[in-house]
């Protein structure tokens, strides 16, 4: 293949990863806008707790629709580790997510309904930028390409030895 299909191949590649990132990412979007309303609408949790319990009720669909959608045919050896990153990736995502929300909330006093959903939306935005590459740098690895290793594959790859076949003795028959 010439480096321009090659390179043709790789964008349409990550073209289809953005968008099954960006599907999963607004079903999480709704589950988190949905959840920060009910929390704002129906309890007296303040504007900012709501927001990052949203947060993680978001993430925990989220990392289901990436395992097992977006990036199904990525490395599923280490889920322990998979998932840890998953989460401190989602940590930090939900830092700066929150951190916007903060400081329009108490830096700057815009608490309505309104501003509330703006500001999550916003930092949603921004933290998801983050999350593309850290998942897919460092969580879901993907697995090296049919071309990469073959030596390395072969050299692990274990031939079974021939079958020896024994016949009984023949003064035995």
């Amino acid at each position: 293949m010439s480096e321009r299909g090659a390179l043709r191949a790789r964008l349409e590649l990550l073209a289809r990863e953005i968008a099954k990132f960006g599907v999963v990412g607004v079903v999480g979007l709704v589950v988190n806008i949905a959840v920060s309303n009910l929390l704002w609408r129906y309890t007296d949790i303040p504007t900012v707790r709501a927001g990052l319990l949203a947060t993680f009720v978001a993430i925990l669909c989220n990392y289901v629709g990436f395992r097992y959608w977006t990036y199904r045919d990525r490395d599923k050896t280490g889920r322990t580790r998979e998932l840890t990153l998953f989460l401190l990736f989602s940590a930090v995502g939900a830092v700066i997510e929150t951190g916007v929300l903060y400081m329009a909330t108490y830096g700057f006093g815009w608490d309505t309904p309104v501003q509330s959903n703006v500001f999550k939306i916003v930092g949603i935005g921004i933290a998801t930028l983050f999350r593309f590459w850290s998942y897919r740098t460092w969580v879901f690895k993907a697995l090296p390409a049919p071309s990469e290793g073959v030596a390395d594959k072969e050299a692990l790859v274990t031939v079974p030895a021939p079958a020896v076949r024994v016949e009984a003795d023949p003064a035995r028959r």
